[in-house]
């Protein structure tokens, strides 16, 4: 089936420079890998391109408890990061920082632009102050007794105890949560972007497909309220950009880190001779994504295109948002030990159980997804080990001791094997609408069909009878050729495991499933395992191992 080649840029929501990659945030990079391999095995012109989000008040606190500069710590952990995803198989062709040449010229060009229009102005607002580290505080830097319930040592945004949002001047006995000292209050001119200027073009926009159903439900609330004017501008001391004309006041975290997939895109362009207007001038034809949790749905669906219109740039094609995940039913939580750093993961199992795993359970609608680890490990044994590992070693090794690692000259099962290549339209679609799941029971059921062939033709039966070589040499050669089918289906989700299975197979990168055609006089290599199942011992390790890293981890 030809069809035409698509250019495409992707991007998935960039990760926090201030901590470790834990296996929440590797649903959404996870989910995002898997489609970019999908597109680009289908042969499409897809490039996914991220960036570590590098500014904000949280990492120039950081950096000075370390005794470090910021620009240190957003190197060091820009290390870690990058080995993570390496690690996970997370294959990005340009992963970034937003601290960069690139980030801050596109930052500043689309603040001209909209400010040269009339979308911003200032005001001055009465902000918290700390009068000991001489500095404004956000929200979540200050603590105090709930106004709701009175429950102690709460945030300045909201009760994690009642649920409660307010006001951090309405906290009962505020403190700073980085000197121990009450703030006062301080008045300081700030920034604010007009949101309310583009409220028709963004209603328009939200209702046209280009987000999921759900979300542009919930983004209706925030136009019925009316839109607010959005502050874009922070006092130093603060780590990230400064204004242009504006001495002492910095970009908020928030305006640069979705303009770091610019940022990350056009050093990619630079790298590689790419034509950066053919994604992102107004007029572009190309697709871009955005793969994002459905906690930041505001910035990426409002914001966002409301700054990227009034700059003279295209919006996204499309906004895919997920939910979130929880463990064994639990809520994810640095309090309650419920979460696994992804490095302490990679140190115990393989990650091409929690790459399957995640896609077994991730569909295209934002649901929260459950790890429940009794499921993981029975999950990937059965699908996996059990049903597609399992065809290629119970045929593989009457090929290599009987027929000298070849194939037979035709495919004595030649509907079935069609039946197992007309599947892709389906299976495509699923990969395409990020139903993962349903792609993982579709691929499931063809494997489950190969077994059952297998199981009925008895080649360890037809093996010991005489004369019988032409025949058992037809069935292992056609178990070869569906395994080989399911290989090429499962290669965005397995790519480790797939890896290998191509050079058993001795085929080179495998294409999309439309394009294949049955292996008849073919040679095989030896059959070495693809993949072991999930040991109980190094599941319960790794559990351990994270209830004790979880100690030495201060909140941020």
């Amino acid at each position: 089936m030809s069809q035409k080649k698509r250019d495409i840029l992707v991007t998935s929501a960039l990760p926090y420079a201030n901590g470790p990659i834990h296996i929440g945030h590797l649903v959404e990079y996870i989910q995002t890998d898997i489609w970019v391999r999908f597109q680009k095995q289908r042969g499409h012109n897809c490039l996914y391109v991220c960036a570590d989000d590098a500014h904000g008040t949280p990492i120039m606190l950081r950096a000075q408890q370390e005794g470090i500069t910021p620009e240190q710590l957003i190197a060091d952990t820009w290390t870690q990061h990058h080995a993570d995803f390496t690690d996970f198989d997370v294959a990005f062709d340009n992963f970034y920082t937003t601290h960069s040449d690139e980030t801050r010229e596109f930052s500043e060009l689309i603040y001209n632009r909209l400010k040269e229009q009339g979308h911003i102005h200032s005001k001055i607002i009465t902000q918290a102050y700390d009068p000991v580290k001489e500095m404004f505080l956000p929200d979540r830097f200050i603590k105090g007794e709930c106004p709701n319930c009175g429950a102690a040592d709460q945030y300045g945004d909201n009760c994690e105890v009642c649920s409660a949002t307010y006001s951090p001047t309405d906290l009962i006995n505020p403190v700073s949560a980085i000197s121990g000292e009450q703030p006062i209050e301080k008045d300081s001119e700030h920034y604010f972007f007009k949101l309310a200027d583009f409220e028709t073009m963004l209603k328009e926009w939200t209702h046209s497909g280009h987000i999921q159903e759900q979300i542009a439900n919930k983004l209706d609330e925030w136009f019925e309220t009316g839109l607010q004017d959005w502050d874009i501008s922070r006092d130093a001391p603060y780590f990230g950009f400064e204004i242009p004309g504006a001495p002492g006041k910095f970009f908020y975290v928030w305006l640069d880190a979705p303009v770091g997939y610019m940022g990350s895109f056009k050093n990619l362009c630079e790298k590689n001779g790419l034509n950066f207007d053919r994604y992102w001038a107004r007029d572009s034809t190309a697709e871009l994504y955005h793969f994002i949790g459905k906690d930041i749905v505001y910035f990426h669906a409002l914001f966002w295109p409301a700054m990227l219109t009034g700059a003279g740039f295209r919006t996204p094609t499309a906004i895919f948002a997920h939910g979130f995940l929880t463990v064994n039913g639990e809520k994810m939580s640095k309090s309650r030990g419920t979460f696994i750093k992804a490095r302490t993961y990679l140190d115990h199992l393989n990650p091409e159980y929690l790459r399957y795993y995640f896609a077994a359970k991730l569909s295209g609608r934002v649901e929260d997804i459950d790890l429940n680890l009794e499921d993981f490990s029975q999950r990937v044994n059965t699908d996996l080990v059990n049903k597609v590992v399992n065809i290629a070693s119970r045929c593989s090794g009457f090929i290599r001791k009987r027929f000298d690692g070849k194939l037979s000259a035709e495919c004595a099962e030649a509907a079935l094997f069609q039946e197992f290549i007309n599947a892709n339209d389906a299976i495509a679609e699923f990969y395409e609408s990020r139903e993962y799941g349903k792609a993982m029971r579709a691929i499931s059921a063809l494997a489950a069909k190969a077994n059952q062939y297998i199981d009925d033709k008895q080649p360890w039966v037809v093996a010991k009878q005489d004369e019988c070589d032409e025949e058992l040499h037809a069935i292992c050669s056609v178990g070869i050729n569906l395994f080989y089918v399911l290989a090429a289906y499962l290669k965005p989700v397995v790519p480790q495991m797939i890896s290998k299975a191509e050079l058993f197979l001795n085929t080179g990168e495998l294409p999309w499933p439309s394009d294949l055609s049955p292996l008849q006089d073919h040679t095989i290599n030896k059959f070495k395992p693809l993949l072991t199942r999930v040991d109980p011992d190094k599941l319960a390790a790794m559990i351990e191992a994270s209830k004790e890293s979880l100690e030495k981890i201060a909140p941020n």
